[in-house]
Parts: C-alpha cells; sequence; structure tokens
C-alpha cells in the first residue's frame, strides 16, 4: 500500500506532518509529492520548505491534502485557491481515496471536486465549506466512503490512525496510537 501527501505552496506544515508520520509508522509507504515532481515547496508563513521527492501518482492508494498556512483569512483562502489551481485539476481522475487535513477540503471545494459531499473542516471554515455547495459536518473526522476529511490542523495525526485502522486494521492504528502516546479524540461521522 502507498500513501501520497500532496505539497503546494503555502501548505500548512501541521497537516502534512501528522498523517505522514502516523501512516508510516502503521507500516504504510508514505511519500511527499508535488503535481510538478519532485521540488522544494515553501510552506505557509515562511515557517519551513519541504522536499517533494515525486510527482502525484493518481494509481496510489491514498492521496492525502493539506490545508495552508496564513496569518489573515483573505490570505489563508488565496493560498488555498492557487493550491486549488494546481491540486484539483490533476486529482479529477484520481481513483485513489483521498483524504483531507484542516483547510484541504476547502481546497478541493474550490476547486468544485467535492461539491454535494459530506466533508469537515476547521471549524473556521464550515460555513465556507458549505457555501461551495457540501455538505458541512461538525465532526473530528468525516468518512463519506473515497472521501475522508479531518477537521483543525491538529487532527492529523487523528485522520492517520483512522486511515490506518480503515486500510489495515485497528491492532495496526492501536499500535501507533500506543507508540505516539496519543489517544484520538473528537467524533468519526460516516456517511450511512
Amino acid at each position: 500500500m502507498k500513501a501520497q501527501v500532496v505539497l503546494f505552496d503555502g501548505f500548512d506544515p501541521l497537516d502534512v506532518i501528522g498523517p505522514y508520520e502516523t501512516l508510516n509508522a502503521g507500516g504504510i509507504r508514505t511519500e511527499l509529492v508535488a503535481v510538478e515532481g519532485a521540488r522544494e515547496v515553501p510552506a505557509g508563513l515562511n515557517l519551513l520548505s519541504l522536499k517533494a521527492t515525486a510527482r502525484l501518482d493518481l494509481g496510489t492508494d491514498l492521496i492525502v491534502v493539506p490545508g495552508a498556512a496564513a496569518l489573515q483569512e483573505e490570505e489563508t483562502f488565496a493560498l488555498l485557491s492557487a493550491g486549488a489551481a494546481t491540486v484539483v485539476p490533476a486529482l479529477r481522475d484520481a481513483t485513489a481515496l483521498i483524504a483531507t487535513v484542516c483547510g484541504g477540503s476547502l481546497l478541493l471545494a474550490i476547486g468544485g471536486l467535492i461539491k454535494g459531499r459530506n466533508a469537515t473542516t476547521n471549524h473556521l471554515g464550515l460555513h465556507a465549506l458549505e457555501s461551495m455547495g457540501v455538505n458541512a459536518i461538525r465532526a473530528r473526522i468525516v468518512d463519506d466512503g473515497d472521501l475522508v476529511t479531518a477537521a483543525g490542523v491538529t487532527s492529523g495525526v487523528d485522520l492517520g490512525l483512522y486511515l490506518l485502522e480503515r486500510l489495515v486494521g485497528a491492532q495496526k492504528a492501536l499500535e501507533v496510537e500506543e507508540l505516539f502516546a496519543h489517544e484520538r479524540r473528537g467524533t468519526a461521522w460516516r456517511a450511512a
């Protein structure tokens, strides 16, 4: 099994590192990628850069899309819009399970990829998500089949654990939870 976390200029580092570390610890080979291929990708707020080691591969099993990091809401939406212009066209034909952390669901909504779907985001963005035609659910994790979304920035580890349980099994998720000394929190909402 293989997972890819998609980097774009202005991404939020915690949205990336939480699921990346969790999935790797659970035995899912996870890599950082960019639509353009291998490159240094600057995070938002000039915090740091991460190296995308490969190009996004639509044949992968799982694709994780992070949100963006900025001080002002307008800046965040500008970064998400720019990310949507790059990432969403590349994802339109994806058959992989797609997961998002925090504003990653807003990025997909801006690009029109999840209209009519169930999703969550940071509590501050739920109204914006709804205004883009998404059924915004106030929950830590929302599982809508081939789309799994996580709420705020700190939910990335919980997303990784949820995905491990779903894809590998509850025992592996519990092992990683224990390894990280982390207890999952919040509600995991599933579409009927």
